[in-house]
């Protein structure tokens, strides 16, 4: 038992030595708010995401209606935003549209561009004829692990896959802890794109956002980790309905295809539902190709 503990703290110390080389600390999570101990402090970014379901007979319009009026939005100086990723749904939620929109100041920009298309005579017709196509839509707002990458342009075409999780309230720092060491196992073929915690709209969800050249670079990529030490302890404790962790004995999971077009981008995401003693996380799964107007992200 000694022996065994001496080998658990030198393990621990070692995690924590590399934790330290990376900046990311281990929080506490008494002594301050979530936001505070979790997001990156050097930048002010907060994100917007948007999942719009569209009438099937209408995401064609929808699409071109998109195109013609968010762009604008993306390029024009006086809007503190940026159109990080617009996507549709192909696996999963049928004609479905998602949009990442970044606000570069925090809660004030986001203020400021929502002022700003109030008046926007353009963007107000817009919205009347876009809610005609609409069945339903939500959004939340985000913030930044801090171990994460901030999300940039790469080259392409990539597949794209986001994985969601609704996690038990009081766990968003084990979490994060968790995944601070997790993402170094991620990040040998660049990956990772970017990783956010939910502050306003439905709560404690934990959104990943992953890139691949294809499926089977995404297969490889995901089976290679499960070579590397300390992985499969990772996934026990975030993503693994183990008795151990009090799993839900109905657990349903759906692991939808994913596909490219030659010039843009897909991106699947998969659905499986348990909770944990530790975590209780919905993993949401939907394939999304990008609208032929966006950049490569």
């Amino acid at each position: 038992c000694s022996c065994r503990g001496l080998g658990s703290s030198a393990r621990r110390a070692g995690e924590d030595s590399w934790l330290k080389s990376l900046f990311v600390r281990k929080v506490d999570p008494r002594k301050d708010a979530h936001s505070n101990l979790l997001a990156k402090r050097e930048t002010s970014s907060l994100y917007k995401l948007q999942f719009h379901n569209v009438k099937p007979e209408c995401l064609e319009a929808y699409n071109k209606l998109c195109q013609e009026v968010l762009p604008k939005i993306h390029e024009e100086k006086h809007y503190p935003c940026a159109l990080v990723g617009t996507w549709n749904t192909w696996y999963g939620e049928q004609d479905q549209a998602v949009h990442l929109w970044r606000y570069e100041g925090g809660y004030p920009a986001l203020n400021e561009v929502m002022s700003k298309l109030r008046q926007n005579k353009e963007f107000t017709e817009f919205r009347k004829e876009r809610g005609n196509m609409l069945l339903s839509r939500k959004n939340q707002l985000l913030l930044e692990f801090s171990f994460w990458n901030e999300p940039v342009p790469r080259d392409g075409p990539n597949i794209y896959e986001l994985r969601s999780y609704q996690l038990r309230p009081g766990t968003m720092i084990e979490w994060g802890n968790y995944w601070a060491r997790a993402i170094r196992f991620r990040q040998d073929s660049n990956e990772a794109v970017g990783g956010f915690f939910s502050q306003i709209g439905q709560l404690y969800m934990v959104h990943h956002l992953w890139a691949y050249k294809d499926l089977q670079t995404r297969e490889d990529i995901r089976n290679a980790a499960w070579h590397k030490p300390g992985w499969d302890e990772l996934v026990y404790y975030t993503a693994s309905p183990t008795p151990q962790n009090l799993a839900s004995s109905s657990m349903p999971s759906s692991l939808m295809t994913v596909l490219s077009t030659s010039k843009h981008t897909a991106s699947a995401l998969r659905k499986i539902s348990f909770s944990s003693i530790r975590d209780a996380i919905l993993l949401g799964a939907f394939l999304l190709l990008d609208l032929p107007w966006t950049a490569e992200h």
